[in-house]
């Protein structure tokens, strides 16, 4: 009942919130509309009101998540790479371990991963949201760097493997890998161990003085 007394443009955030708890648990397959209006304490016709299928429904999560993660990664980016590429790239790296170290902002990407060899859709639609702004944003900060003399001159694909690799793994390995009686470091020193690999092979290298 509370729920329901709060006003209606809090309702889209309660619905895509019980989706996410009902895509994990369920599957994309399994999930019924009614099953998501039943957790966020709304009518499935209520539901329809702000998404008309339940494909509206994962697509407006993956938005969320481009949004907010990768929206502050644009800004990041685009407000400090122009100073400092090199600094900008540990930042950027911290920022997304850290964010990644929250199963609930990691849960809609793990979901993807989980549902998209059984409904490519899926990962077609996260690849146009999530993945081309992510690369888009490599991409401006790998010319950033190399017009700094910083960084060597790389594809932007390579360095998005280079990075995403390491965060995937991170993502996996504090959620479904997670050893309770093993935590590992903290997500700044992971952040700050795989930003040091990736700037070595990354940076112009020095000549040696003959």
């Amino acid at each position: 009942m509370a729920r329901r007394k709060r006003r209606p443009e809090a309702r889209p955030e309660e619905i895509l919130d019980a989706a996410l708890a009902v895509f994990t648990e369920l599957g994309f397959a399994g999930a019924r509309v009614e099953d998501i209006a039943a957790r966020a304490g709304l009518s499935k016709g209520a539901v329809y009101v702000y998404f008309d299928s339940k494909h509206a429904i994962l697509t407006a999560l993956v938005r969320r998540l481009a949004d907010r993660v990768v929206g502050a990664a644009e800004v990041l980016v685009e407000s400090g790479g122009d100073k400092d590429a090199e600094s900008t790239l540990r930042t950027l790296l911290t920022f997304i371990i850290v964010q990644m170290s929250d199963p609930k902002v990691s849960a809609a990407p793990r979901f993807v991963i989980t549902e998209s060899q059984r409904f490519p859709e899926i990962g077609a639609m996260y690849r146009d949201v999530v993945l081309a702004r992510v690369r888009r944003v490599i991409a401006r900060l790998c010319a950033q760097g190399e017009a700094q003399g910083v960084f060597r001159s790389v594809e932007p694909d390579v360095l998005l493997r280079m990075c995403g690799g390491p965060v995937v793994a991170h993502m996996f390995l504090t959620t479904v890998f997670a050893d309770p009686a093993a935590p590992g470091p903290a997500p700044d020193v992971i952040a700050k161990g795989i930003a040091d690999m990736v700037l070595k092979g990354l940076k112009v290298r020095q000549e040696k003085a003959s």
